[in-house]
């Protein structure tokens, strides 16, 4: 299957997000700081354009509570 065929989704263990920026700075596109204080998923599925950073964002996320699946 050709990218982009498949929808990815993306979640975050928000109890256990530190509220570092990390996913937003990297996929705004996805990510976004809630009125809480902890990152949240705004957009579902992950835009195609936005795969590759989604992906990024789960791999550099320090506290590892980022997924993003296909």
């Amino acid at each position: 299957m050709l990218k982009g065929d498949i929808e990815m989704k993306a979640s975050i263990d928000r109890p256990n997000c530190i509220s570092c920026e990390v996913c937003v700075e990297t996929c705004p596109e996805v990510f976004r700081m809630a009125d809480d204080g902890y990152a949240e998923v705004y957009v579902d599925p992950v835009p195609p354009e936005a795969e590759e950073k989604a992906l990024t964002a789960e791999a550099d996320c320090p506290a590892s509570v980022i997924t993003v699946d296909e």
